[in-house]
């Protein structure tokens, strides 16, 4: 079998076009340099640092959840019984002190008791009498006060203490605190890198929280105090409020 190949003739630029192409591809080149260039040259530096603020704070409020809970057969008569008992509660939590913007009532509600059952009948079973609860939650601005106001409370007639829930009243201050320290910290730990690296710190390029951890209020049970007869010993204790910030700076 024989190939055929055939071989197009190349004809010569002529001195016009010759000169048009090169002057079209110096000017496609002078367009590309500043960009060539730029992507050439080194992009700025930067670092980029974590940092966390946090703030010991030690609670300075109480809330008190406190209840009367009374039974019987009639439902007006328990009602009647319920509503005498909570309100020497409040009158003695009032004579304490506590103003009446820091009293809330809380949790009313009239249930029916029902007889019990101990056959297989489907049969409804028969109310027997009443229950109601009422409370009312306290805060208690002055912990100085909190032990013997927690006395006061059962001694008046609350036969319910659902239990003590230690706040802070006022966090964002310190919260600012910890912002400030978290802001620090960040920028410690970049001096210290671009120190190492050789290198110095240039303006901050960009700053984000990246979260804050707020005091969770603490639940203290109230098991025991019932039949306290002496102010109850309680104890505050300490909570943390923390910031945390990511922070960009250039290099000079």
């Amino acid at each position: 079998m024989t190939s055929l190949i055939r071989t197009l003739p190349i004809r010569p630029l002529s001195v016009a076009r010759r000169a048009a192409l090169v002057v079209g591809l110096t000017t496609a080149l002078a367009a590309a340099a500043p960009a060539m260039a730029q992507d050439m040259a080194s992009p700025a530096g930067t670092i980029t640092m974590e940092g966390t603020g946090t703030v010991a704070v030690a609670p300075d409020m109480a809330v008190i959840s406190t209840n009367v809970v009374t039974t019987g057969k009639s439902a007006a008569e328990v009602l009647a019984e319920n509503s005498a008992a909570i309100s020497k509660v409040i009158a003695a939590i009032k004579a304490e002190g506590i103003e009446a913007k820091d009293i809330q009532t809380s949790g009313f509600g009239i249930h029916p008791r029902y007889e019990r059952n101990n056959s297989n009948s489907n049969a409804q079973p028969n109310i027997i009498g009443y229950e109601i609860r009422n409370g009312v939650e306290v805060n208690v601005r002055d912990l100085d006060k909190l032990g013997s106001l927690l006395t006061i409370v059962v001694e008046s007639g609350a036969n319910s203490v659902d239990g003590i829930r230690f706040e802070v009243s006022d966090p964002e201050d310190k919260l600012d605190e910890a912002r400030k320290y978290a802001v620090a910290a960040a920028r410690h730990k970049a001096e210290i890198f671009a120190e190492a690296a050789g290198v110095e710190l240039g303006n901050i390029a960009s700053i984000a929280e990246t979260g804050v951890q707020m005091p969770r209020p603490l639940m203290m049970r109230a098991e025991g105090m019932m039949m306290a007869s002496a102010p109850v010993p309680v104890e505050a204790g300490q909570e943390t409020i923390s910031a945390n910030v990511t922070i960009r700076w250039t290099l000079k």
